[in-house]
């Protein structure tokens, strides 16, 4: 039963790794060919480009995280390589988080409907809060930066005093709970954030669901299927960032039997939305679909000839 769980999880990931990396690179190649072609970008484009460059980085990240636990069990990691692996993952983890924050802070005030003075006040200055959110966790980013040296530097001090293999291996397992519920906790503030703004938004266009409705358009109607597509979109999008976070606590909290399929689940799990979330908005993005349909059709093209 073991070794079928393995064999499940180890193409499970696989399967997420290839997926990611497909997704993520159209995104980032196709908003690259738009910014030679135009020399800039829209708002959405900067984000899209740079989130999807931080989730490849991020999906490398984990598929090393598995090898390394494949070839050690994760026994213990120490030197350069646990400091730039360290490094790469939290600036990666951070801007992941928050660039998909913007991104539904920025959704919700585009196409939310809400009379509120406060709301339209955001909503007519939408490129100075996004900077503003964006210069604001540069400061998160630095604090967990910090922090995570600090403990990398307690966990090298101790790993050079300890030179049993129990004593390593226990003192590492500690520094990796305490980095992960770091982690945690500097991914509250975007995750809640993220949470709120979705809520907000599929509020919004629930209600104005309802008011289609009530005017007697079919869901055949254009401004209909754009307000369905958009709220599958945002339900999918929390669904993925609630299923991420909860892949954290899955590893800080090993409840799975036997040892080491509790971390193989947090890593299944983890990849699901870097992987799956970022196909999501190339489905919703009208230049992302359209150029995805393109590339379709020439490959279908190619095969016939």
């Amino acid at each position: 039963m073991e070794s079928i769980l393995y064999s499940i999880f180890t193409t499970v990931i696989v399967a997420e790794f290839i997926f990611g990396n497909l997704s993520n690179g159209f995104i980032v190649l196709t908003n690259c060919i738009d910014l030679v072609r135009k020399r800039t970008l829209s708002s959405i484009g900067w984000i899209l480009l740079f989130l999807a460059i931080s989730r490849t980085v991020l999906i490398w990240e984990i598929l090393l995280a598995w090898l390394k636990y494949l070839q050690y069990s994760f026994s213990f990691v120490a030197g350069t390589e646990l400091r730039v692996f360290m490094l790469t993952w939290g600036v990666s983890n951070h801007f992941s988080l928050w660039l998909a924050t913007i991104l539904s802070i920025f959704y919700l005030l585009k196409i939310a409907s809400f009379s509120r003075p406060v709301f339209l006040y955001l909503k007519w200055r939408v490129n100075q809060v996004l900077l503003t959110i964006l210069l604001g966790n540069v400061i998160f980013l630095l604090f967990n930066i910090i922090q995570i040296n600090k403990h990398t530097e307690e966990w090298m001090c101790q790993y050079e005093r300890n030179t049993t293999w129990n004593s390593r291996t226990t003192g590492f397992r500690r520094f990796s709970q305490l980095v992960l519920f770091k982690m945690i906790m500097f991914s509250l503030t975007p995750f809640m954030m993220a949470l709120i703004s979705s809520i907000l938004l599929i509020v919004s266009l629930w209600k104005h669901l309802q008011k289609m409705q009530l005017n007697f358009r079919g869901e055949q109607d254009p401004s209909t299927k754009a307000h369905m597509n958009a709220l599958r979109i945002m339900v999918s999008f929390l669904f993925l960032y609630a299923s991420y976070f909860i892949s954290f606590f899955i590893s800080l909290f090993p409840m799975v039997h036997p040892k080491g399929l509790d971390h193989m689940l947090s890593l299944t799990v983890g990849l699901f939305y870097p992987s799956s979330h970022s196909f999501i908005l190339i489905l919703g993005h009208a230049n992302l679909r359209q150029a995805c349909l393109l590339v379709l059709r020439q490959l279908r093209c190619g095969q016939k000839h």
